[in-house]
């Protein structure tokens, strides 16, 4: 007994002497997900090296916003936070993989699920600072922003996936929480002296104020569709057929003081956009500038403009518009002021999905289009003013947009009244301990000047009312 009890004993402890030392082992060597660079040579061109040399970057953003409607209409306010990361490798035989996304949550707002009791129309501002399909959502609101492969040659690239393009017809539009995204195949050519080209086939899009990606003929319809040309409610949303835009964009630089801009979209088997655009800055001694600009866009249908059926298409079969535009200016170093001026012919509604990107035209105003709309007049006046640091920027500006009656659908797609609008915007740049900060101020009026016949529909958070945004950013 003694004996068995000896052997128990003895083996025992082996077992936990051969179990501390491993335990010590496990403890004391990192996993691999940990292992810190050692003395062995890595090769530079290794993918290792490459995602260990790459980059991250990061964004936060809060973002207020209140809409005060007429006397008598419900108001709106909304207080968004949210925040993403977005890592790109360095260079791997040219090429590099780059990857972001990003998260939203609603810290205190209005509940955009509860329409205006006057109107029955939902909330158009605030709601579109989270997700634009979902209003009644308040949790973590996240999506995949940007993959692609990108492969560098010399001073061009070419880009394959989700990734962020600013074009004249599809842009950005960054007033909200998140930009506009595309999904496709997209060349920036730079090889010939003071000349830009872009090639680029879209296949998805994902517009600012949504969660996914979408095919081209699905993005069209999300936001508010407005009425056809015969006044019915337009149906093309989920109706659209395309195989997705081509686009070709050429700038040139080689004339001093010039600079010409030619941008074509032909959205497969629903429209094609062509613009033309040339802007030049004339000295007028060392330290100021003559400013002149002139714009035309031309479009036309394709095929039946998306779908055979007319009260589901998108652009009328054979219809076309024309919109040309101009701006006289002056600049310093300092301050800047424009006037500008845009007309929209009555050939027929200029046409551009809302949720592929902003106007174009000069007479651009945040918080407002002219998109949609036919036989239009605008004329906006605009004075700005940037510090020589470079870190602080204001600008006033004043519109005036003549539009069609309201009741004439064929040229008002949105039943919008002529307004006037007033645009107050500050910026400014953090320096010092506060330095990737940046806080954005922009007050927005609008008031009416068209006929309504006392339908409200035709004012609720469109005319008489102001809207007020504060964003604070900070990007590292």
């Amino acid at each position: 007994m003694k004996s068995f009890f000896s052997i128990f004993i003895s083996s025992f402890l082996l077992l936990v002497s051969i179990q501390s030392s491993a335990q010590h082992q496990e403890i004391s060597d990192k996993p691999t997900v940990w292992k810190e660079k050692s003395d062995e040579k890595i090769d530079s061109t290794s993918i290792l090296n490459a995602f260990k040399n790459g980059n991250f970057s990061g964004h936060f953003r809060y973002f207020f916003m209140a809409t005060n409607n007429e006397s008598g209409l419900s108001d709106y306010y909304a207080n968004a936070l949210g925040g993403g990361v977005k890592f790109e490798t360095a260079k791997f035989h040219n090429f590099q993989f780059g990857v972001s996304g990003y998260y939203i949550y609603d810290i205190g707002s209005s509940d955009f699920s509860k329409k205006d009791p006057v109107t029955n129309l939902s909330n158009r501002y605030e709601v579109a600072l989270f997700d634009f399909q979902n209003a009644s959502s308040k949790g973590n609101l996240s999506r995949l922003e940007e993959l692609y492969l990108k492969y560098n040659y010399k001073n061009s690239n070419v880009t394959l996936g989700k990734q962020l393009l600013n074009t004249s017809f599809i842009n950005l539009q960054d007033g909200r929480m998140r930009p506009t995204e595309v999904d496709g195949i997209w060349i920036d050519y730079n090889e010939l002296k003071k000349t830009k080209i872009n090639v680029g086939y879209l296949y998805g899009i994902s517009p600012r104020s949504t969660m996914k990606y979408f095919r081209v003929g699905e993005s069209i319809g999300i936001y508010p569709t407005g009425v056809n040309p015969d006044g019915t409610k337009s149906g093309y949303a989920g109706n659209l057929d395309s195989d997705g835009i081509y686009i070709v964009g050429v700038q040139n630089e080689s004339i001093k003081n010039l600079k010409a801009l030619l941008w074509n979209q032909y959205a497969e088997n629903i429209f094609n956009s062509a613009l033309f655009q040339m802007d030049y800055k004339y000295d007028l001694n060392p330290n100021s500038k003559l400013l002149l600009g002139f714009q035309t866009i031309y479009q036309n249908s394709l095929n039946s403009g998306g779908n055979e059926d007319p009260s589901k298409t998108y652009f009328e079969k054979n219809g076309n518009s024309q919109t040309f535009g101009g701006r006289l200016g002056w600049q310093n170093k300092k301050i800047e002021i424009t006037l500008n001026y845009n007309r929209i012919t009555a050939k027929g509604r200029y046409l551009m999905p809302r949720e592929w990107g902003r106007d174009p035209f000069y007479t651009f105003m945040a918080r407002e289009r002219n998109e949609g709309f036919g036989d239009v007049q605008a004329v906006m006046t605009k004075i700005q003013y940037t510090n020589p640091k470079k870190t602080f920027k204001s600008h006033l500006a004043v519109g005036y947009f003549d539009l069609p009656d309201v009741k004439n659908v064929a040229m008002n797609k949105y039943g919008l009244p002529s307004y006037v609008q007033t645009n107050a915007d500050v910026r400014y740049q953090f320096q010092g301990i506060l330095k990737g900060f940046d806080a954005q101020l922009l007050y927005v009026y609008k008031f009416n000047v068209g006929e309504t016949y006392g339908n409200k529909n035709y004012i609720f958070n469109k005319t008489n009312m102001s809207n007020i945004n504060f964003i604070l950013n900070f990007n590292f």
